[in-house]
């Protein structure tokens, strides 16, 4: 759409130490409101992501000849930015991608953190001197940056994500051309703007807000952006690296899951069904992290059922602002139409709806839905293969302990998995068999930590890990040294 730009709600790229208008521009709207417009953000042209490129370029030299210590004041200074604005941006956040309140605040403070994080990492860079075999000659190892990093970003943790790969970009001496998710752009201005105020030199870090299709395309293919980190989807991710093999590009994808989380007989059924719920429904469904699908052994599964109807009853789906609710809507209608959709085909498939997966019609007219349980599914159906990335849960029943592991791990995902047990034994077998990155006992399946190694196998990732010191392996390259004395 085009709209007068005086408009104290719209909101520019950043490209090249310049706040740029663009001909189009996108209108944002909060999805627990539909009435309420949160502002209208820039639509990136060809041209726009071209001279973002550009820039990016141009300030590599620059950046990386930067001191360690002034790179890593300007991390720690957006760092505590983000987090002495804690309030705002969550609510902010809340308002755009529809997450609770309480939900947005404890991701802001997870961008806040992990700036400060990789300040002190910048820090504590380091290399090798090793003995050469042969007399007279030394040997050194040392890191460089990649150059022109393209970040392509998804709207379900709009700033957390966006964090946890920019500061280690910024950290390692790389430049950035950051592409955000059209459906949250709010967040990422807001990051942007602070990103700016901390003094961060001219194309160092470039925001270029838009299409996936125009935007997104272009940093795939450029040759003068050498590494491309995305999160999002399996098909977008596999486009993505066909791509960008072409052009030799380091590659970084997370794209996804379906999570099991195993219930044993001798678990503990409260920490059990509170685990579920958690994983399964919190953030209404939409983490790659999420357990959809529930493994449950049979001399506990008709009490775990009963158990997570009681549960699910009390799960409040409001407004993302109000402090009564526990699950806020679903992010756009595209999204809600396919969780309904998924509805009827479990449903098809033959399994049995025993709570939810109907549209709610609430005070403020948003796109909500209710949490949705089926039982008496197979791993074989679509609802159990297929990520749905919503508030909807299946319950697999299984004999024991050997067929949950089977079940959970016939997937061609491998991000996150859990199981719940008092048995010791059962839970070391499960982590050094499950085929998963992350691995959870007695925890939800979708809370992580920021400083340690996040991703998965299978379908699910393709690279080196994110976060921690671990990123340094994506965002740097190892150059070794030869010396004669």
């Amino acid at each position: 759409m085009t709209i007068q730009q005086e408009n104290n709600q719209v909101k520019k790229n950043y490209i090249n130490g310049k706040w740029v208008p663009s001909e189009r521009y996108s209108t944002n709207i909060n999805p627990s409101n539909l009435n309420e417009v949160i502002g209208y953000f820039s639509e990136a042209n060809k041209q726009d992501a071209l001279d973002a490129i550009m820039a990016a370029k141009d300030a590599t030299a620059i950046w990386a000849g930067t001191g360690i210590q002034q790179r890593s004041d300007i991390l720690d200074n957006i760092g505590n930015k983000i987090l002495s604005r804690q309030v705002e941006l969550g609510e902010l956040l809340a308002r755009e991608e529809g997450k609770t309140r309480a939900e947005a605040m404890g991701e802001v403070h997870r961008a806040g953190s992990i700036f400060k994080f990789f300040a002190g990492e910048v820090l504590r860079q380091s290399g090798e001197a090793i003995d050469s075999v042969r007399p007279g000659v030394s040997v050194t190892t040392t890191r460089s940056p990649v150059g022109v990093v393209g970040i392509i970003t998804p709207w379900n943790f709009p700033i957390a994500i966006p964090a946890w790969k920019i500061a280690p970009a910024l950290a390692y001496g790389n430049t950035v051309v950051f592409k955000p998710a059209e459906l949250v752009p709010a967040s990422a201005h807001a990051l942007a703007e602070i990103i700016v105020e901390a003094g961060v030199p001219a194309g160092v870090f470039n925001l270029v807000m838009g299409e996936g299709k125009v935007v997104g395309d272009i940093l795939v293919k450029h040759k003068d952006v050498k590494a491309i980190t995305f999160t999002g989807s399996v098909n977008t991710g596999r486009a993505i690296a066909v791509e960008a093999v072409k052009n030799m590009k380091k590659i970084q994808l997370e794209m996804g899951g379906k999570n099991p989380a195993i219930v044993l007989d001798d678990a503990d059924i409260d920490l059990a069904v509170e685990t579920c719920v958690q994983s399964a429904f919190y953030s209404t469904g939409q983490r790659c992290t999420a357990s959809s699908r529930i493994i449950v052994t049979a001399g506990i599964h008709d009490k775990f059922v009963k158990a997570m109807q009681e549960r699910m009853s009390k799960i409040t789906v409001g407004d993302a602002l109000s402090e009564s609710t526990d699950i806020g809507p679903v992010v756009d209608e595209k999204q809600l139409v396919q969780n309904l959709a998924y509805v009827e085909i479990g449903k098809a498939e033959g399994a049995e709806l025993v709570c939810g997966g109907e549209k709610l019609t609430l005070a403020k007219t948003g796109f909500y839905m209710s949490p949705a349980l089926f039982i008496n599914t197979t791993n074989d159906m679509r609802i159990n293969q297929e990520e749905i990335f919503g508030p909807i849960a299946t319950i697999i029943k299984v004999k024991d302990y050997q067929q949950a592991l089977a079940v959970a791990n016939d997937s061609e995902f491998g991000l996150s998995a859990g199981i719940c047990t008092t048995s010791l034994k059962y839970a070391k077998h499960f982590q050094e068999n499950i085929q998963a990155g992350m691995t959870m006992v007695n925890l939800p399946t979708a809370g992580v930590d920021y400083h340690v190694p996040f991703g998965g196998t299978k379908g699910s990732s393709y690279g080196s890990r994110e976060q921690g010191s671990y990123a340094k392996e994506f965002y740097t390259t190892v150059k070794t040294s030869y010396l004669s004395a």
